[in-house]
């Protein structure tokens, strides 16, 4: 099976919402998913908060053969150094004994 890692569309007319997902290849833009990566939404107007991202299982899925599309390329480009920051300062808060 090849994955891909790619953009499903969501949302209304007008008012596009999508999501960035892992999907077989073979299937349509919105068919079934694997599994569900992050977020896209293009109608935020701050650039830093339009996408969510999910490195960790984005990084698993490169790692066992999964292609992004273009613009999924470019989005990890840009936003997935930021998104790694965010998820080892949870898991450093998560690890910290709680102050009593």
């Amino acid at each position: 099976m090849a994955v891909r890692i790619r953009m499903k569309k969501m949302g209304r007319k007008h008012r596009h919402f999508f999501r960035i997902v892992a999907i077989d290849g073979r299937q349509p833009r919105d068919g079934r998913v694997i599994e569900e990566l992050g977020t896209y939404d293009p109608h935020v107007r701050e650039t830093a908060n339009r996408t969510t991202l999910k490195p960790e299982r984005i990084k698993h899925w490169l790692s066992v053969g999964a292609l992004p599309s273009e613009r999924c390329e470019t989005l990890f480009k840009k936003y997935m150094e930021k998104f790694e920051k965010l998820e080892a300062e949870a898991k450093a808060a998560a690890a910290a004994p709680p102050a009593a």
